[in-house]
């Protein structure tokens, strides 16, 4: 496979790969896209480049590596990316969103987005993309083939420089499985434990034939911005007022449990249950008192992260297992598998980021396949077969591996709780109808990072509305390259581009690009088959009641169908805060 790379135009560049032809094209980057970032660029790409009606897994999809836009300047915790494709999961538009040091780096270099395309003649071929400031180039990595992440991050740190981050894919990619993710390297340890999990991406990477993206910043710095005063003052301002708030996220996501579990959003046996018996011993807080006996601690995941809600956790002996176990991977794989020790739920969060795994549908998978007789709930240990069984590539292990529905789709299982094929998150939709609608209209399927609302109380006409201002919110929020738990409105997100940019960025230019992110979105869906029909949740979530009140998703289709539908924007909408 021949190669070539180029430096391309000064400023902002995009990088295209043919992994047909092995080549390489470096271009300008499209002064009329200087606002899109993240998701919203993923999504512009792939309307305009990708036929909605392809396969999936073949030469046609079209990936997408994309940094936020405040990626790569000195905004505090700014620096997530966007991996974007046609989802072999739901079969509709992708976007997940990752920490770790990748979308930093890149924009670092200049890089806008990386845009793969095509596929090996030889699917059996393995390819390391390597990106620098003097090239980028297509590398033979055979010799890689089969990896776990954990194995090819520690081999690829003694070929690379001691600053390059990299972006990989374990054997669940390779093996095309459609609950595989794409893994990002965190900033300390270049741990590749920060994931663009959901909808099967992973399996995308693997298809193109890559099983790396290497990334050397060398000594690029911080990208300037035009008000270069302006803009120190807002980062510090912005970095102060956080440190001086709640900093809700303090110990992790993890600490959520309690809340949770009293909200009766804590889904146990399948979701059978919104309270769990092992809330106690899966209560987050156990995690931060072992690190006074075991060691670990929070860090931040990325470079100029100030919300450091990653935890580090060691294993009894004091030994590093995972990090950044959170809420939705205690939840999915502890509680709804009944299982009640954390230290089985890190075991088993390893092993997702070992194999390439999104911990939220191999909770649900595994769940299924328990309430389906086929394994006892509660065993941890025969959970932690399935997932090796994964890497090895079992008929089993496969099934799994291809998630929740393909689970309840070979053991004929009637409670499969998904949505447009995704596994519902750990924020259950009974309880919390606003984000039962989220779920149902959301492009992405069942995403809790697209538009959560905790409110329990809240009245039926404000549902719709809810929804749909909280995915727009959180839309521009992973187009920026802001962390959510950063939780910034939109004032604050095109205050930061207008003094980026050195121009002003009004409330409507900046709701309409939220706005257009989700119809860029939902056109995709529509032409690639998606209609209204299939903005429901499953029959599980409207029949199987939950908590005493008997709790189901009971949201009439109308209130569904208004959240697609623009409503004027309020004055609050432009202060309400990110939430995911």
């Amino acid at each position: 496979m021949s190669t070539n790379g180029s430096n391309g135009a000064s400023g902002d560049r995009l990088i295209r790969v043919d992994m047909t032809r092995g080549t390489i094209v470096v271009e300008p980057f499209p002064s009329g896209w200087k606002l899109l970032g993240g998701r919203a660029l993923s999504a512009r790409i792939l309307l305009e480049e990708c036929d909605p009606t392809c396969d999936p897994l073949g030469p046609d999809n079209v990936l997408i590596l994309a940094p936020g836009t405040l990626a790569g300047t000195a905004a505090p915790t700014s620096g997530r990316i966007s991996i974007g494709a046609k989802s072999p999961l739901t079969n509709g538009i992708k976007e997940a969103n990752a920490g770790g040091n990748p979308g930093q780096d890149l924009n670092k270099l200049g890089y806008r987005v990386v845009i793969v395309k095509g596929q090996p003649a030889d699917a059996d071929k393995r390819w390391g993309l390597e990106v620098s400031a003097d090239e980028v180039k297509l590398v033979p990595a055979d010799e890689h083939a089969g990896k776990w992440n954990y194995a090819l991050c520690e081999d690829l740190t003694k070929i690379y420089s001691k600053k390059a981050s990299f972006i990989t894919i374990g054997p669940a990619g390779e093996l095309r499985l459609k609950g595989a993710s794409v893994a990002c390297t965190d900033q300390d340890s270049r741990h590749p434990a920060r994931h663009a999990a959901r909808g099967g991406l992973g399996a995308v990477m693997g298809s193109k034939g890559l099983k790396y993206v290497a990334i050397d910043p060398g000594r690029s710095r911080a990208r300037k911005p035009a008000d270069a005063k302006g803009f120190a003052q807002l980062c510090k301002k912005y970095t102060r007022d956080y440190l001086d708030g709640p900093q809700m996220f303090k110990t992790g996501t993890s600490s959520v449990v309690p809340v949770a579990q009293m909200l009766n959003t804590f889904p146990t046996r399948n979701r059978v249950s919104g309270q769990s018996p092992h809330a106690e011993s899966l209560d987050g807080k156990r995690i931060v008192e072992s690190f006074e006996t075991r060691g670990g601690g929070m860090h931040n995941c990325l470079t100029g992260c100030v919300v450091k809600c990653s935890n580090i956790v060691h294993d009894a002996q004091g030994h590093y297992k995972t990090s950044a176990l959170e809420f939705e991977t205690i939840t999915m794989l502890g509680a709804n598998c009944d299982i009640g020790e954390m230290d089985d739920v890190a075991d088993l969060d390893r092993l997702c980021d070992e194999v390439g795994l999104d911990t939220i549908e191999m909770g649900a998978a595994i769940a299924v396949y328990m309430d389906a007789g086929k394994m006892e709930f509660g065993d941890a240990e025969g959970a932690k077969r399935l997932l090796k069984e994964i890497a090895e590539g079992t008929e089993l292990g496969k099934m799994i591996g291809n998630g929740a529905a393909e689970v309840g789709k070979q053991t004929h299982h009637h409670r499969v709780p998904v949505v447009k094929g995704q596994a519902i998150p750990a924020w259950d939709p009974r309880p919390l109808k606003a984000t039962g609608v989220t779920y149902a209209t959301s492009p992405m399927g069942a995403d809790h990072t697209a538009g959560l609302i905790v409110n329990p109380g809240m009245p039926e006409d404000q549902w719709a509305q809810a929804s749909q201002e909280a995915q727009l919110i959180n839309a521009v929020c992973d187009s920026s390259g802001f962390c959510q738990f950063m939780t910034p409105t939109l004032d604050d997100i095109r205050t930061f581009y207008g003094t980026f940019l050195g121009e002003e960025i009004t409330r409507e230019q900046i709701a309409d690009l939220g706005w257009q992110s989700l119809l860029d979105e939902w056109e995709f869906n529509r032409r690639a088959g998606y209609t209204e029909a299939d903005d429901v949740l499953p029959a599980c979530m409207k029949e199987d009641p939950i908590g005493p009140a008997k709790l189901v998703f009971d949201v009439k289709p109308e209130i569904i169908a208004q959240a697609k539908l623009r409503m004027e924007p309020r004055e609050e909408l432009f202060s309400t805060k990110a939430t995911g």
